[in-house]
């Protein structure tokens, strides 16, 4: 019985053209081969010869779980997603030591066996045997790739666990498997799969992860100390694990010795070259591969593009897939993030404000012309308070975007909505120096419309200028802006019609942080919608780029894993004449040298517009040159209406009240300054004064002659002031005779 089974046997590999009908552990093949025997029949022997002879199809391979990556614009990474650690490469990517170190160890006749070795199941069986533990592997590579696909394609628990059952029906199902394997792929292929699919330990799946974990190097240029430890490796990853400790190092020590050893074996390397790597340490140079924004050097960045991937029907028709893609897909993306403004706008934030303040300060910066997000930021640190508290040093929100992409509520915009007044103001014909005569109050309690034609006046409102932002009398659109005059706007907004300026707010990107549609208020120009500084910024960015506006845009080009490259062009369109854009340039350039801005400048032509709430609830400045945009916002993150900016200490500083050139302007600046630092300064086109020039406003040039007068005496009176003092000093310290008009107090007695 036993040698008619034997003949059968010796028909079947000859008839599979040499394979092996050899189980890989010991047992499995007396246990295969004695299924026949017990059952006393020709046709059990036959139903053994078809399980080897009928091979089913090679098993279903799902796409590997692979790292997806975010760079900068310059190509660096700042940040991954991941399920598994894991970046495939191509077998001539793995140095040759290290395919030979692995052959070495789990399988050295791979290339001359058909996917089933029986003389090296047998020669393991019978090491392992002598040594007490496994020293040798007994499955072959093709097999141990099999078990690994039929794992990672598990679709529920129940078939991962079938997969890895310690039972004879697997492993005849493995080696079935193996078989098709075989006839599938040349033994290269099978090669570079599994080095691909393999676990190394310390969370690392595959080759390339594995050198860049255990020695922060490639897989291409690995050396012979590495290669072996990283083979010893595979065969117990959890208990040869690096990151868990010395005696778990000291096992991996163990393991690569053996691989050394039985590469010298094999003629692979000389007993030489092995003896002098045996006597070398690990040399281990561990790197974390951290995975999410938390652990990202720009968290906020991170959690935009995040956010983007995970809303964004191009990564995916359901969130499950989106996620799923993000976490396994092997993507490369490349963003619009520039260090170099990143580190810019970090830095000055962290000047003023402090992580520990309630206060919370954001800055984006965006590139007119394109909406690349170049920078986003803000002044807490990015995660979980200690006992998840609300309010610390950390936040989970991202404060400089909308809720869409992981922010807040926002802060209301404040008078950063003048523009939009300012800019529907200029393209219904109004001219440089039109104006009118203001009060000192307003009620708006007729005239006010809102896009559906319903009247929104509110009497009960009492409109005043902020204080320090201008007063009643006469003003033009140019001092109206320069001085941020709240009377002078709500009546220009009512001139040029509140639906008008709310049109010309949507075509700029302006939408609420909340996601809900603006309010259409009278108070709409004084900046009552909160905001998010990615909107603001995006807005501005439109005046920069002569009335283009583009969609803000965080991704720029896709990169899947096998290589295909996808750019993801701007979101453009001209929503502006080109003259209105030029024209809104020249007021906004006037707020540096003659405005709320006054004083402060980054040394190269600059445009904005400061922003300070009623009840200063919070203060922004927003503003930009030719190449660069910004947004500031300032607020409590408690709740800006229950903590206004008055009477705070922010940082090192404190203020009696905080508005939009105190504070965000000064980070503005900084930021803008080291941003642009490497930027060659362009100037804005000059205004078509042919349609913009040659307006009046009555009583306005009377006016300012009157203020240059006040002013002029006060200077005078100041420079008096300070010459008597200076004379009494230099008196008192012996430097001159006294000041004649001083006289010195008399004392009484008691």
């Amino acid at each position: 019985m036993i040698c008619w089974l034997q003949i059968i046997c010796v028909t079947v590999l000859r008839s599979i053209g040499g394979l092996a009908m050899a189980g890989a552990l010991g047992g499995v093949l007396a246990a295969a081969l004695a299924v026949p025997v017990v059952s006393g029949g020709g046709l059990a022997a036959k139903n053994v010869a078809d399980t080897f002879v009928d091979l089913p199809p090679a098993p279903r391979e799902e796409p590997l779980a692979q790292v997806t990556r975010l760079l900068d614009k310059d190509g660096r990474q700042f940040a991954q997603f991941y399920e598994a650690n894991r970046t495939a490469v191509p077998l001539g990517a793995v140095a040759p030591l290290m395919r030979k170190a692995i052959v070495a160890i789990e399988d050295a006749r791979f290339y001359e066996h058909g996917g089933l070795d029986v003389r090296g199941t047998l020669r393991a069986l019978l090491t392992n045997t002598q040594a007490g533990g496994i020293r040798q592997g007994g499955s072959s590579l093709t097999q141990q790739l099999v078990k690994n696909i039929l794992v990672e394609s598990a679709r529920s628990g129940a078939e991962r666990d079938k997969a890895r059952a310690p039972n004879l029906a697997r492993k005849i199902t493995e080696l079935r498997y193996a078989m098709a394997l075989e006839h599938k792929y040349r033994k290269d292929e099978i090669l570079e799969r599994y080095l691909n699919i393999a676990y190394f330990g310390a969370g690392a799946h595959g080759v390339e992860a594995a050198a860049r974990r255990f020695f922060s190097t490639t897989a291409s240029r690995l050396t012979l100390t590495q290669a072996a430890t990283l083979a010893g490796a595979v065969r117990m990853p959890y208990s040869t694990d690096p990151s868990l400790g010395r005696s778990h190092q000291a096992r991996l020590k163990e393991r690569r010795d053996l691989v050394l050893d039985r590469m010298a074996g094999l003629k692979l390397i000389t007993q030489a070259q092995a003896s002098a790597a045996k006597s070398t340490p690990l040399a281990l140079r561990l790197r974390p591969e951290p995975g999410g924004c938390g652990q990202s050097a720009y968290p906020y960045y991170c959690l935009y593009v995040q956010n983007e991937m995970l809303s964004n029907p191009a990564f995916g028709n359901t969130p499950a897939e989106r996620r799923a893609r993000m976490a396994r897909g092997g993507l490369v993306i490349r963003t619009g993030l520039d260090p170099v403004a990143q580190r810019a706008a970090e830095r000055a934030i962290r000047r003023h404000v402090s992580p520990e303040d309630s206060e919370v300060a954001a800055e984006a910066m965006i590139e007119p012309g394109t909406g690349r997000i170049r920078a986003m930021t803000a002044s807490k640190e990015f995660g979980r308070n200690r006992g998840n508290k609300k309010n610390g040093p950390r936040t989970t929100f991202n404060l400089a975007a909308d809720v869409a992409h992981g922010g807040g509520q926002g802060f209301q915009a404040g008078s950063t909505f003048k523009v939009f007044t300012l800019a529907t103001a200029l393209q219904q014909g109004w001219r440089f120096g039109d104006g009118f005569q203001t009060p000192g109050e307003l009620v708006p309690a007729q005239g006010y419309r809102n896009c559906a034609g319903r009247p929104v006046n509110d009497p009960e409102t009492r409109i005043l200028n902020a204080s320090g932002e201008g007063s009643g009398g006469p003003h033009s659109i140019e001092t109206g802006t320069w001085k941020s005059v709240n009377i002078f706007y709500m009546m220009l907004e009512r001139k040029v019609g509140l639906c008008n300026v709310v049109k010309t707010a949507r075509a700029l990107g302006a939408v609420r942080a909340d996601g809900r549609p603006l309010r259409e208020v009278p108070t709409f120009t004084l900046g009552v919608n909160e905001m998010d500084p990615v909107t603001v910024a995006g807005a501005f960015a439109t005046f920069a780029a002569r009335g283009v506006h583009c969609r803000p845009l965080a991704i720029v080009e896709i990169t899947d894993r096998s290589g295909r490259r996808a750019h993801v062009p701007p979101s453009c369109e001209q929503v502006m004449e080109r003259p209105v854009a030029d024209a809104v340039n020249h007021v906004l350039s006037g707020v540096f040298d003659k405005g709320t801005m006054q004083g402060q400048s980054i040394g190269r032509p600059a445009a904005g517009k400061t922003g300070t709430n009623n009840g200063y609830t919070s203060a922004w400045f927003a503003g930009y040159t030719p190449d660069l945009a910004a947004a500031v916002s300032l607020g409590d993150i408690r709740g800006s209406y229950r903590y206004p900016l008055q009477g705070v200490q922010i940082g090192d500083q404190y203020y009696g009240a905080v508005q939009g050139a105190s504070l965000p302007g000064p980070i503005w600046v900084e930021s803008m300054q080291q941003a642009l630092g490497n930027t060659e300064p362009r100037g804005f086109p000059g205004p078509d004064m042919g349609r913009f020039g040659g307006g009046f406003t009555p009583g306005l040039k009377e006016a300012e002659a009157q203020e240059e007068d006040k002013k002029k005496n006060k200077r005078q009176g100041e420079r008096a002031f300070f010459r008597h003092h200076r004379r009494l000093f230099e008196w008192l310290l012996g430097q001159g005779p006294p000041d004649p008009s001083f006289r010195r107090p008399r004392h009484r007695s008691r």
